[in-house]
């Protein structure tokens, strides 16, 4: 079992509240770059065991958090993947994982603040999943092997960009400057009870907006990393959005604005604690 963690940029394991850089712990300084970590997740587990003689370096709760994987080369994000969020946005289950991305550059941390590009800003909760190896045409039975682990993220986006023309287009508006937090930390998949059933939520300053369970996946896990491998090499790092349930601001009539905090949570992974500040909007052609 690992927890994973960027602080102030360089790789930590936690554990029991406190952070142990992973480049002090092991001896080997490539591994203070959160992304070559990722790559040798298998390495991670024996790593752990050694917190328990070392001394840490601090504590969690004081810590610097940033996304604990910092520097994806593919992001993928996978829409309308359970039935209660299809059926909010009048919009029928897709055959196959209906699948979008999410620009690198929009990855931010736990604690980032979202700069708001307008007034039709949504939240979408997500289970993410985390590459750790190299792979292609990953059998459906052998799929959790190749993950590094899982995380949380928000799928934020700006619903008129995103709507703008026919047919529309999904991914520049969920692209924009940190409309990718992830985090607090990349947990492995067997310190999970049951990976395939993990509660998640969304709180908009307060108010509880989203509130489900990763077992209503219509594409779960595994499938999503079969179908996607089988058509796009992977690699260590790439993130993998599995969808958001019901509960999105769009179904509300109910958008971000200047002060709203998002709080998003997983159980055994944590919480996301996100500020929305004002933003820019894009360039009108």
């Amino acid at each position: 079992m690992f927890r994973l963690l960027n602080v102030s940029g360089r790789s930590a394991l936690e554990v029991d509240g406190a952070w142990y850089d992973l480049a002090r712990l092991s001896g080997d300084d490539t591994l203070a770059d959160p992304m070559v970590a990722v790559g040798r997740s298998d390495e991670l587990h024996g790593l752990t065991d050694r917190c328990a003689s070392a001394t840490p370096d601090g504590r969690v709760a004081d810590a610097d958090l940033g996304a604990p994987v910092p520097r994806p080369r593919q992001v993928f994000a996978v829409g309308l993947n359970y039935a209660d969020h299809a059926a909010e946005s009048g919009m029928e289950v897709p055959p196959a994982p209906l699948t979008f991305t999410k620009f690198p550059s929009s990855i931010a941390g736990p604690t980032a603040d979202i700069p708001l590009s307008g007034e039709l800003v949504d939240w979408e909760v997500e289970i993410v999943a985390v590459v750790g190896r190299a792979c292609s045409h990953v059998r459906l039975e052998g799929a959790w092997d190749v993950l590094a682990g899982l995380t949380l993220g928000q799928d934020v986006s700006d619903r008129l960009v995103q709507m703008t023309g026919t047919p529309p287009q999904f991914c520049l508006g969920k692209s924009f400057p940190a409309y990718s937090p992830i985090g607090p930390a990349l947990v492995s998949i067997d310190s999970l009870a049951d990976p395939s059933d993990i509660a998640l939520w969304c709180d908009v300053s307060g108010e509880r907006m989203q509130d489900s369970r990763s077992a209503n996946l219509i594409f779960s896990v595994p499938t999503l990393v079969a179908y996607l491998s089988s058509i796009c090499p992977l690699e260590p790092g790439d993130l993998i959005f599995t969808g958001t349930p019901d509960g999105v601001g769009m179904a509300r009539g109910r958008f971000l604005k200047e002060g709203d905090v998002v709080v998003s949570g997983a159980e055994r992974i944590g919480e996301l604690r996100n500020a929305c500040i004002a933003g820019q909007g894009p360039f009108q052609p």
